[in-house]
């Protein structure tokens, strides 16, 4: 009966991701902004209690969830609006720096409570249905915002598309593998969805973003939200959804001109972000392996 209800509150979900995002191409950003943050509250209340139970508040997650959000803000806001463009060195500096926290914070942070990188989605576990998932949502989102879209020189897109790939990695783990999961985990599930998607549109503050335009950030926040929460996989959000919505809104607004070298500058982020997940992934599978030691000589000892 639970494995019932669960694949029906599983298609219930997906069709509702599936509706609105095909709703990107006939509301106003700014209704977007408040329909679909509404429409999931209510689908939510007629769910059932599975999506308001919670764990039990733990305060340390709530701290380090306040502190990293906060750090990063404010790096994304010295980048862009005491450097800006006119000093790039110190702009990319703060800028990278913030992308790469966003990832390696998070990260260190689970290591240090003994969780495992699934908890941030970072697993294969579950990846062929998030796989599924994202590809039917990236290609909504194609179809709506870039087929036929008059694409310039590839010097004016590609820096464009490395740079989107690199800033989805951070906000998919860090909004979706963290900030999410640990206020899912204190409040309930839907409220850790609400709070984080209200916390991703808010952090645009550090790019200098009016308050209209976060208002269509909370809906499309909350799908990327649900999305993560119905397959736990980073995979459902990255390398395709997020990055294809970033790209084309960099591409759109004009407001963005980087130069060749920049791919390598956003390269380094990446491995930066792929060196913190590998070495933590090292220190877990030392750490499981002096368990299993342990628990050998444990047994050995009982048998003397």
């Amino acid at each position: 009966m639970t494995v019932r209800v669960e694949n029906w509150r599983t298609w219930m979900w997906s069709i509702w991701l599936v509706a609105a995002m095909s709703l990107l191409a006939v509301l106003d950003l700014t209704v977007y902004g408040l329909v679909v943050p509404a429409s999931a509250l209510l689908l939510a209340v007629i769910s059932g209690p599975a999506d308001w139970r919670r764990q039990g508040v733990d305060k340390l997650d709530l701290i380090m969830v306040a502190a990293l959000y906060l750090a990063v803000v404010a790096l994304f806001r010295v980048a862009f609006t005491v450097f800006t463009v006119t000093n790039v060195p110190g702009l990319f500096l703060c800028f990278g720096a913030g992308l790469v926290l966003g990832v390696a914070g998070p990260v260190l942070y689970t290591v240090r409570r003994g969780r495992p990188l699934s908890d941030l989605g970072l697993w294969l576990g579950n990846w062929k249905p998030a796989v599924a998932l994202g590809l039917i949502l990236a290609s909504i989102q194609f179809a709506i915002t870039l087929f036929g879209y008059p694409l310039p020189e590839p010097v004016g897109w590609v820096p464009l598309l490395v740079m989107s790939l690199t800033v989805g990695a951070f906000e998919t783990v860090f909004f979706r593998g963290f900030v999410q999961t640990r206020l899912s985990a204190s409040f309930g599930r839907a409220p850790g969805i609400a709070i984080a998607a209200a916390l991703y549109a808010g952090y645009h503050i550090g790019y200098g973003m009016s308050g209209e335009g976060m208002v269509f950030l909370f809906g499309l926040g909350t799908v990327y939200a649900v999305a993560f929460a119905l397959t736990r996989n980073v995979l459902v959000l990255w390398p395709l959804l997020t990055p294809l919505g970033s790209f084309f809104n960099n591409l759109n607004t004009g407001d963005i001109e980087l130069p060749w070298a920049a791919i390598l500058g956003f390269a380094d982020v990446l491995g930066l972000m792929a060196a913190s997940i590998w070495l933590a992934h090292r220190r877990l599978r030392r750490r499981r392996q002096q368990q299993l030691q342990g628990e050998d000589a444990d047994k050995a000892r009982f048998r003397e």
